[in-house]
């Protein structure tokens, strides 16, 4: 990820703590049920692993930060209105905390679910 150089040394941001902050901000978003695995190979080493930042991709390429997020969402909702907060929302809290600027959000609809009544 992005280094940046102090007087007292220098910082660096790992893509896991990026896809942690997008995860979080995630699932603050109003209709999002959960993350899903990008595919099958993930979704199992998942089963095994509890990683945070599962269902999302974080890229950097020294100049632009692109996020790709898995999401399902809640049936009944407004798909792209879900999608698009869930994109800006994102952007809004990993610009904000980590001071890095966001090229992209890529909301993935992976599925819908229907919550139970209770």
């Amino acid at each position: 990820m992005g280094e940046e150089r102090t007087t007292l040394g220098s910082i660096y941001v790992s893509p896991n703590a990026i896809a942690t902050i997008a995860y979080q901000a995630t699932m603050e978003s109003y209709g999002v049920v959960g993350l899903a695995p990008r595919n099958l190979a993930e979704g199992l080493a998942n089963t095994i692993t509890r990683e945070p930042a599962r269902g999302v991709r974080v890229q950097f390429d020294g100049e632009k930060l692109d996020i790709d997020i898995y999401v399902i969402i809640e049936y009944g909702t407004r798909v792209a209105s879900v999608a698009g907060s869930v994109a800006n929302t994102v952007r809004f809290h990993v610009e904000k905390n980590v001071g890095v600027s966001v090229n992209s959000v890529n909301v993935h609809v992976q599925g819908l679910r229907i919550s139970s009544p209770d």
